[in-house]
């Protein structure tokens, strides 16, 4: 396997790290409501139960009083917005809106409060989340309200915005391996003209969306929601904005679950080196049960000089793809090497889509990249009629503002980036915080099960659930995980000491 490994290399550092949820089981349904912009600065909201709500941080008090005005949307949600402070060291200045969804509790159990989720990214949609995602929370929502919210900069709430569509299609399929003048200065402008994009487009916002004001306003939506402490479900990056908010509000702490966790004290150079790592891994285990389906694009009995020649095997695609891009069923787009990554590292983040990596893979051995760009389109939030999401620009807009600003170089936009930065502490204990559910799965690629391992660790009062399986993230994929995970936020009871979920099917 170290050979294998080794093969691979060259392929997952190419990529740019991301840490996101794809769905898998509850897979987003359609397109969410849309959001009017009436919400007012009015009216007090009852604390749950015999607690009392804590008081508001000095300067926030008109945020912190605010009443969230429930609209019903479609298919029996419920929408708001939620007005914050676009800087935090200004509130009486600008001011932004945060989009909220609610899944009303069912009634079935007692009454405990709303339970906050994140899906990860940075950047992916909450309100998309839970809105295609009802049957997942079917379980919670006897005791919860199952709320779902846009963090500042992504999609409905007060947004980011930069590249055009089309300058979207042409960043994705830019050649990684230039050889010409034009391929090169395209590839040497690519940071300076996203820069300068989000600068243009969305001059307010390019220094106020990261994670500890996302975080801050996770707080005000507490309140609003009237809870006087927070119960919280959150997956991939919404692990890292979690720990965030236990750092910031310790006890103001009901429950947190951090599912696909991520090491806060990594830096980015050590999380993109994790990362891939974590890809290699998954595409040996992905390699593994292929060799026992029949539609297999690989011969052989899965020994390691099998996995070595379809890791050879697969890396001579990709650099075909760059000789000669790739044509499609789908649209006059070509597949370049590119888009084949992007494609590829798709398709791992689920074991329920290894069917679709097997059709995907015998195409692209016949030079038919369609699976591939359908798999690259689902990662970037493509839609049919060549549309984004502002997904992406909202992670690498956030990226930059929690980490400490790299040495300028005209390759990183990081280091271009045209507003002041405030990194997100590598420390963050949340001493005096009840017990944190930490969920690592064991050969999860986005969020390796080592950094899982770390935060349980690294946090005073973190618990760790071991997820033996593949894919990103457990709850949902795993009934085992998902039922100790449910349990916790409705009882409080972790589970013990060194706890293991074992694996319980292939597909």
């Amino acid at each position: 396997m170290g050979r294998a490994a080794r093969t691979f290399t060259t392929l997952a550092v190419a990529i740019l790290a991301t840490a996101l949820v794809l769905p898998t089981q509850a897979a987003l349904a359609d397109v969410p409501p849309t959001y009017n912009d009436d919400t007012p600065l009015a009216g007090d909201q009852p604390a749950r139960g015999d607690e009392e709500m804590p008081p508001a941080p000095p300067g926030l008090e008109g945020y912190y009083t605010q009443q969230l005005i429930w609209t019903d949307c479609e298919k029996g949600v419920q929408c708001a917005q939620l007005t914050v402070p676009l800087d935090y060291a200004k509130p009486e200045a600008d001011q932004i809106k945060i989009a909220v969804l609610r899944l009303p509790s069912t009634g079935e159990g007692e009454k405990i409060g709303s339970l906050l989720t994140n899906p990860g990214g940075p950047g992916r949609s909450g309100v998309e989340f839970v809105f295609g995602s009802a049957p997942l929370f079917q379980h919670l929502r006897r005791n919860f309200d199952v709320i779902g919210f846009d963090p500042r900069g992504v999609n409905v709430s007060t947004h980011i915005d930069c590249l055009t569509d089309k300058e979207r299609d042409a960043e994705i399929a830019a050649d990684i391996t230039p050889e010409t003048k034009a391929e090169i200065r395209f590839l040497e402008n690519t940071a300076q003209r996203f820069v300068q994009a989000c600068r243009t487009r969305s001059p307010k916002l390019i220094g106020h969306i990261g994670t500890m004001n996302a975080a801050r306003d996770m707080d005000i939506l507490r309140n609003a929601l009237g809870d006087p402490k927070m119960s919280y479900l959150g997956f991939s990056y919404g692990t890292y904005l979690g720990t965030v908010y236990a750092h910031l509000f310790p006890t103001r702490i009901r429950a947190l679950v951090l599912d696909g966790a991520m090491d806060p004290t990594k830096s980015q150079t050590e999380q993109n080196t994790g990362q891939g790592n974590g890809f290699i891994e998954a595409y040996a285990s992905f390699l593994k049960d292929c060799f026992k389906r029949k539609d297999c694009p690989f011969k052989g009995r899965g020994t390691d000089a099998d996995l070595l020649k379809a890791a050879k095997r697969t890396n001579a695609m990709f650099l075909k793809a760059d000789k000669t891009p790739f044509s499609t069923t789908v649209d006059d787009r070509k597949v370049t090497m590119n888009v084949a990554l992007w494609g590829w590292r798709s398709a791992l983040y689920s074991k329920f889509t290894w069917p679709q990596l097997r059709v995907a893979l015998t195409q692209a051995f016949r030079g038919d990249g369609t699976g591939l760009i359908q798999f690259s389109d689902i990662y970037f939030q493509r839609a049919a009629d060549g549309t984004y999401t502002n997904a992406d620009p909202a992670f690498r807009a956030i990226n930059c503002l929690d980490n400490p600003r790299p040495k300028r170089n005209k390759f990183d936009e990081c280091s271009l980036w045209p507003a002041k930065v405030t990194p997100v502490p590598r420390s963050m204990r949340a001493k005096s915080a009840p017990p944190i559910l930490v969920v690592g799965t064991t050969r999860d690629p986005a969020t390796p099960y080592r950094e899982a391992v770390a935060l349980a660790k690294h946090l005073t009062s973190g618990v760790l659930l071991t997820n033996d399986d593949d894919g990103h993230t457990a709850y949902g994929n795993s009934f085992c995980s998902s039922d100790i995970i449910d349990k916790y936020l409705i009882t409080l009871e972790t589970p013990k000491k060194g706890f293991v979920c074992k694996q319980e099917a292939q597909v």
